[in-house]
């Protein structure tokens, strides 16, 4: 099995979960003489056993992602971590610069009302998120590439 199908699995998993969860949580209480449309231990019984499929696979994904590397050398764990800082670092830009743009088409109703006034260069910091925001596309994009070449390393 590639990374990327391990992936894949485990989100058909986490969504799989989530539903029965619901619906135990839909069946856990209903009008006085009524029966519940499912039993809510049996649907828990099936989030057991499915929460076991996906501790398994989680662990293989992080062992593979831990082991296996990009071409440049860094493994996918510490690719992973990188992207995510980029994806952090590229939104605090883009909020700070929209942050200082001025109000448009805003009604002063006095002369004395308050003026508000950029403290940063906001050109800078929207060329800021953009290059972010480029770098986390194409460090995603390799990691993506490298999950449908690389085995998944069950143990």
């Amino acid at each position: 099995m590639k990374l990327a199908e391990a992936l894949l699995e485990r989100k058909s998993l986490k969504d799989q979960i989530s539903a029965l969860k619901e619906r135990a949580i839909n069946d856990a209480r209903v009008q006085e003489g009524d029966e519940p449309a499912e039993k809510p231990e049996d649907l828990v019984a099936e989030i057991n056993k499915l929460a076991g499929r996906l501790e398994k696979l989680v662990i293989d994904i992080n062992r593979t992602n831990a082991r296996a590397q990009l071409p440049d050398g860094s493994s996918i764990m510490e690719a992973i971590a990188r992207r995510d800082m980029l994806k952090l670092r590229h939104q605090v830009a883009k909020d700070l610069a929209e942050a200082a743009v001025p109000e448009r088409g805003g009604w002063r109703l006095t002369r004395s009302e308050v003026k508000f006034q950029p403290t940063i260069d906001i050109a800078r910091w929207r060329r800021e998120a953009d290059a972010l925001a480029k770098a986390y596309r194409e460090l995603d994009a390799a990691i993506q590439a490298a999950n449908w070449t690389i085995d998944l390393i069950e143990e």
